[in-house]
């Protein structure tokens, strides 16, 4: 085959997804292509923060000479892009939006660039990415060792020692920078050895120093074009982006044929159970002692073999199911838009005292985010929620508020806080502080993590089924609702009002789901769920039928 031409995506993640995208005879992606919606959604995302970027930059340049800020069109050809940005270089502009770098065959590279930023120098290519690359910190002015990392202002290349901040370094976008980088270098264009992300905060450039990080990138690559090449073996392993990948269909048939053991453990253990001779799921079961270099709970590794033998759900982690109960308990799950705010917090309140359920309640704003009108249904769910709490103490009863997982939960109710903070009903940031961690705020799925092992995950949605609880809607899922609030608020399109209907609807069986696994759990769960030592008999049983490995 041809010498491979490799993209910055091929530099990290699954090497075996890379020898499957490079097999010989191969023109197109395999089978379908993907369908997750949680994948979708993350390009849609992505693409559009791009765009926000994008503009943004060029407003803040706008009173600048023509040519300094050039945009190549995206929508072009790839040659003609690639020309464009050959032309905006030659002219010297200051800043190329969307630039297209001139194919590198011999070097085995091709990419692409947000952004050119020339240093005075040379270009340094500034990517745009949908994550968050940088955190404030608190900084002591008598701490002299501190650092900090290097930042540059959004209207200008202007790097400078940054002690608010702290980085958050992802390596996809270092090799992504270390790639593009090297493309200019090849081209006689590259400035100094840095490079730029711009994150989810649009706050500041963060700049990287890359010349460190050269010699591994220069390796990476070489080993990764002998993988296209097909002179280095691969075979499949799952891993985390095994779920949005399209030669999944073909991966996970022959692991389960061979019964690999990266179906119930994660990458990084899978490799050290590897090097210690466990390859396949029967002999994780039958292990009775982990390896030295082995990360978590060995035990539990055991049992999720030994459940996925024996078709196990679900399991107890001890005799008794324990939960938070209250007398009158309010159930919350809140809906968000990507990082544009929270547009919908759903209540269902119960006074166990009387066998009362009231209505489900949502303090929702169908204006489209970013709005104002989101302080107020977020006061009015404040203010509702801890009225409730206070009736509640004033009858001496007890109270409990419950979501599941609560780290969405939390960084709205505290975000929601800051943003709108001086509104009218917005509490204050510490109210809300005292509230999170008060033991009236309860996190039912660390609950479910206390008394259960769910080796297929633990997401509400894998386990209140086994509680019983079933969705109206076959499609429900926090990345599916993305899709339908857009059609609810008429984002780019007319507005649909049955989409307002649905996701009050998802939210509603959120919230009822929640309540219905708490009660199960302190109810039928210790029943009817096996044991860690009942699983452990069964899989005993099972191996000695004949027949049986």
């Amino acid at each position: 085959m041809s010498s491979p031409v490799l993209g910055a995506r091929d530099l990290t993640g699954c090497e075996h997804r890379l020898a499957l995208d490079f097999a010989p005879g191969r023109d197109t992606m395999p089978v379908e292509p993907v369908t997750d919606p949680d994948v979708a959604q993350r390009i849609r995302a992505a693409t559009e923060h791009r765009g926000r970027v994008r503009d943004l930059l060029r407003s803040l340049h706008s009173d600048q000479p023509p040519g300094t800020f050039v945009i190549v069109d995206d929508a072009a050809p790839r040659r003609d892009r690639v020309e464009a940005t050959d032309r905006a270089c030659r002219d010297g502009a200051r800043w190329i939006a969307d630039a297209v770098l001139r194919t590198d065959v011999d070097a085995g590279r091709r990419g692409h660039s947000e952004l050119l930023v020339h240093d005075g120098t040379g270009y340094v290519p500034v990517i745009v990415v949908n994550h968050r690359v940088s955190q404030p910190v608190t900084v002591d002015p008598d701490d002299r060792n501190r650092s900090g990392i290097v930042t540059s202002p959004l209207w200008g290349w202007l790097p400078a020692t940054d002690q608010s901040r702290a980085a958050r370094n992802n390596r996809r976008d270092q090799m992504r920078l270390l790639h593009l980088y090297r493309m200019l270098q090849a081209a006689g264009l590259a400035g100094r050895e840095q490079g730029g992300v711009i994150g989810l905060d649009v706050d500041c450039i963060v700049v990287v120093d890359l010349e460190p990080m050269l010699p591994g990138y220069d390796d990476n690559l070489a080993r990764r074009r002998r993988i296209a090449a097909q002179q280095i073996a691969t075979v499949p392993s799952r891993v985390g982006e095994c779920r949005g990948c399209p030669w999944w269909g073909q991966c996970e048939p022959e692991l389960v044929d061979r019964r690999d053991v990266s179906l119930v453990v994660n990458g990084a253990q899978v490799k050290v159970l590897s090097d210690n001779g466990i390859h396949t799921i029967d002999q994780l079961a039958d292990a009775d002692q982990a390896p030295a270099e082995y990360v978590g709970s060995f035990d539990d590794a055991v049992t999720f073999a030994q459940c996925w033998i024996t078709d196990t759900p679900l399991v107890r982690r001890h005799d008794d199911v324990a939960v938070r109960r209250a007398d009158v308990e309010v159930d919350v799950d809140m809906e968000s838009f990507g990082e544009d705010g929270a547009y919908l917090w759903g209540t269902l309140l119960t006074d166990n005292t009387i066998g009362q359920v009231e209505p489900y309640r949502p303090f929702v704003t169908w204006q489209p985010l970013p709005t104002v009108d989101e302080a107020r249904s977020f006061a009015e769910f404040w203010q509702w929620l801890m009225t409730a709490r206070n009736s509640a103490r004033s009858q001496g009863k007890t109270f409990a508020a419950y979501c599941y997982s609560e780290q969405a939960e939390n960084r709205w109710l505290r975000g929601s806080a800051d943003r709108f903070a001086g509104y009218p009903g917005i509490p204050s940031r510490a109210k809300v502080d005292a509230f999170i961690a008060s033991d009236e705020w309860v996190d039912i799925f660390a609950a479910v993590g206390r008394n259960f092992l769910s080796p297929k995950g633990k997401g509400l949605k894998r386990v209140a089924p086994i509680a019983g609880f079933r969705w109206r809607d076959d499609d429900a899922g926090g990345a599916a609702s993305m899709d339908w609030y857009r059609h609810a608020v008429g984002i780019g399109e007319t507005v649909d009002l049955t989409q307002r209907r649905r996701l009050l609807e998802y939210n509603e069986d959120d919230v009822r789901a929640t309540k219905v696994l708490r009660e199960w759990m302190d109810g039928a769960a210790a029943s009817t769920i096996p044991t860690v030592d009942d699983v452990r008999r069964r899989y005993h049983d099972a191996a000695k039928l004949p027949g049986r490995v």
